[in-house]
């Protein structure tokens, strides 16, 4: 379990308490990259119903099986193209370093954003890349 004075598993400088921490407990985030970061320690954690709440709703799964074998290593935002608190839609491209039974990977994703009818942003979906 992580504490709200660890440091945030999204690797944005703060600590959880203060960074991703509110967004999983039910804060809105304030741009894209903010939610994009709260996913990504949401995945890092075990966090299934926060990821299915952040989904956009026409492209949620009905469930989210997440492998406990993965252990979330470092996020890194590659890229930005809108998503600011003015926004209504946002991309960000990330890399995601794991570590699991077969070895070590990296997810490399540019994923895009929206705000649903209440004004949160959610993910909408995204395009791997290699």
């Amino acid at each position: 379990m992580i504490g709200p004075s660890d440091p945030c598993p999204c690797g944005g400088g703060g600590a959880y308490g203060t960074c991703c921490g509110p967004l999983h407990a039910g804060s809105a985030a304030a741009t894209a990259e903010a939610l994009m970061r709260s996913r990504y320690s949401a995945f890092a954690l075990g966090l299934a119903p926060y990821l299915l709440a952040t989904w956009a709703p026409a492209a949620r799964p009905d469930r989210l099986d997440l492998d406990a074998s993965l252990r979330w290593r470092r996020l890194q935002i590659v890229d930005t193209a809108r998503g600011a608190e003015s926004d209504d839609t946002g991309v960000v491209e990330f890399r995601a370093a794991y570590r699991g039974p077969d070895g070590h990977g990296l997810l490399h994703e540019r994923s895009r954003f929206s705000r649903d009818d209440a004004g949160r942003w959610v993910y909408a979906d995204g395009e791997q890349r290699a």
